[in-house]
């Protein structure tokens, strides 16, 4: 792996965010990526919101 990230360079890097962002913004920019994040690894497994909510009223409705 080419770049190996320790906890020496993610404290260097929060740093840098609270300095460029300041202390108000910083939250929000954390949930904002979180999100980003989540949607991404739900795009690419391929789960959509409606797809679960619709399963389980599938497996309720079939005949025995």
């Amino acid at each position: 792996m080419p770049f190996s990230v320790g906890p020496m360079e993610l404290v260097v890097v929060l740093v840098i965010a609270l300095v460029v962002l300041g202390p108000k913004r910083l939250p929000e920019a954390g949930k904002a990526v979180g999100r980003g994040i989540r949607e991404f690894k739900d795009s690419i497994g391929g789960a959509q919101p409606d797809q679960a909510e619709a399963e389980p009223e599938l497996i309720r409705s079939r005949p025995d």
